[in-house]
């Protein structure tokens, strides 16, 4: 019987036992397609990440990620967790940048030693379709006049594609229930699978925005920190100047309506048209361990 290693992160991290939890495996190049999906149903996380060499690579080390449902080819949480385990468990001296080869494509990854936070610099985004508000007000169970209607609901992807949906309110955000038959039916006609809503009003004074993520299509009915789409919210944000300005660096908390309590950094501007996007935040290793194969 084989055996791999494997470490347990929490990524987007206020502390211990907060963020977004994600399983890390090293040296998974033979591992099969297969087993790695069971391998991330059997943890259920929201995302497993395999690294699928140890050895260091000048172009970047390849990763996969899969949810409990398939592989996807990009994800936020996963980029930082990994590069987490690649510059404390893989590289022999400290590095200052990383490159992670997705199959949505490369992403470079900054550390800042200081800190202790970690940047990823995103993809630059493309927008999609714009969304009907009934039928999104339908699918979130609450009533039309919580959608804050000086912005559209549209799909938006910095490598995987959400749906962003402002809000008007805190308690906007509390209330959102998935009505996941509507759900289903809306998602058969966008390329997003996730919803991501979004208010100004925060739980702490020190946050500039709540959001909730949802995307149970993957098998995660709500996501307790969700870099992807946190990047796609910032590329939206600047766009339509949400701020009244073409620059943000703000805080930005989630998952606190499931008892998981995250904060993501996020800063973007809008170079003459390109609008450049990076997400950031704190990891904080929790156990590791061996996988029988």
């Amino acid at each position: 019987m084989g055996k791999i290693h494997y470490s347990i992160v929490d990524v987007f991290s206020e502390g211990k036992y907060t963020g977004n939890p994600l399983a890390v495996f090293k040296n998974a190049g033979k591992i099969s397609d297969r087993e790695m999906q069971q391998i991330a149903k059997e943890i259920n996380y929201s995302e497993t990440t395999f690294i699928l060499s140890d050895l260091t690579n000048d172009d970047g080390y390849d990763v996969r990620i899969f949810t409990p449902n398939e592989e996807i080819p990009f994800a936020g949480h996963p980029t930082l967790g990994t590069a987490y385990i690649i510059q404390n468990e893989i590289l022999k001296s400290p590095s200052e940048n990383l490159i992670l080869n997705f199959k949505g494509g490369q992403i470079p990854v900054s550390f800042n030693h200081q800190e202790e936070v970690l940047w990823m610099k995103q993809n630059e985004p493309t927008f999609g379709g714009i969304i009907d508000p009934n039928h999104v007000s339908d699918v979130l169970n609450i009533d039309k006049e919580n959608l804050d209607n000086r912005f559209p609901i549209q799909e938006v992807s910095t490598g995987l594609p959400v749906i962003i949906v402002p809000l008007t309110s805190l308690e906007a955000v509390k209330n959102v229930r998935i009505n996941k038959e509507k759900y289903l039916e809306l998602i058969k006609h966008t390329d997003a699978k996730a919803i991501m809503v979004f208010s100004p009003e925060t739980y702490r004074s020190e946050n500039d925005l709540n959001v909730r993520d949802f995307a149970d299509y993957y098998g995660i009915p709500e996501d307790a920190a969700t870099g992807s789409a946190n990047g796609c919210l910032a590329s939206y944000l600047v766009k339509y100047q949400y701020f009244k300005k073409s620059t943000i660096n703000i805080h930005v908390e989630q998952g606190y309506e499931i008892e998981r309590p995250s904060r993501l950094f996020l800063k973007a501007n809008d170079d003459n048209g390109k609008i450049n996007v990076y997400v950031g935040g704190k990891v904080v290793k929790i156990a590791q361990g061996e996988w029988f194969l």
